[in-house]
């Protein structure tokens, strides 16, 4: 038998779907925000006039899923788990739920900090060095993200003024592998930054046709000798309006 990763074709059908684990929510917004950052989410979450619609659930524990109105429009935004299969899982649900749209947002380790420096970073496709991928879009060494997409976070981050930097990144399952020998032919391909999710969460927004955004900012450094733990201590609490309003944006501009 073949494993996932030598076939050339994802049709087969699956034993159950989200929907048979997740009901749908009536009158659940079309536009979804997450985020890995628990501190944003709290932060967000405390907010007057925040409502909690529904709940994520797992032997983890419960992820709250909360609704926001921005510029007149119902937005729901929750904490997304670290890493693909929890990631995806999460995403799943959410679709099954009633979200149409999504945007998603979180930390990378940086591989290229000349070009990266201070910019917000757009993925344009990710290495696919994890296995949730394959599970949903036939094997391929990259996955690239869609064109439009691309281009309403473009100009979104152009409106409101924040510099960006477009590339490759590395979507990796192992944080504690990412050994010298590998960032350096992540690095030669172009990587700009590693993370955990990307190429799943790109693979999937494809088969299940929803439209998907995702930026990164740079937390860790790993582009030199010697690694800087930099903002990856924060998680990005620092920025946390500007990466949700930003988020915010590209919703309302899908």
């Amino acid at each position: 038998m073949y494993t996932i990763f030598q076939r050339t074709e994802i049709s087969d059908p699956t034993l159950f779907y989200p929907s048979d684990t997740t009901k749908k929510i009536e009158n659940f917004p079309e536009i979804c925000i997450s985020t890995f950052s628990d501190n944003i989410i709290q932060k967000f979450s405390s907010l007057n006039n925040i409502e909690k619609i529904a709940e994520l659930y797992s032997a983890n524990g419960i992820l709250p899923v909360y609704k926001i109105t921005y510029k007149d429009t119902d937005i729901a935004f929750y904490r997304s788990l670290v890493g693909a299969p929890a990631c995806v899982s999460c995403f799943e649900e959410i679709i099954a739920m009633g979200a149409k749209k999504f945007v998603l947002f979180g930390s990378c380790g940086v591989l290229n900090d000349d070009k990266v420096k201070e910019n917000i970073i757009i993925p344009i496709s990710a290495i696919r060095d994890e296995g949730t991928s394959y599970h949903y879009i036939a094997p391929s060494q990259e996955i690239e993200a869609n064109p439009h997409s691309i281009q309403i976070l473009e100009r979104v981050l152009t409106n409101c003024g924040y510099s960006y930097v477009k590339g490759k990144t590395w979507t990796s399952d192992a944080i504690y592998r990412e050994t010298l020998s590998a960032i350096q032919e992540r690095k030669e391909e172009g990587c700009l930054s590693v993370e955990m999710e990307c190429a799943s969460m790109l693979a999937v927004s494809k088969y299940r046709n929803i439209p998907f955004i995702q930026f990164l900012y740079g937390a860790d450094n790993l582009s030199s000798d010697t690694w800087e733990i930099r903002d990856l201590s924060l998680y990005g609490l620092t920025n946390a309006e500007k990466y949700m309003v930003l988020a915010f944006e590209c919703g309302l501009a899908m």
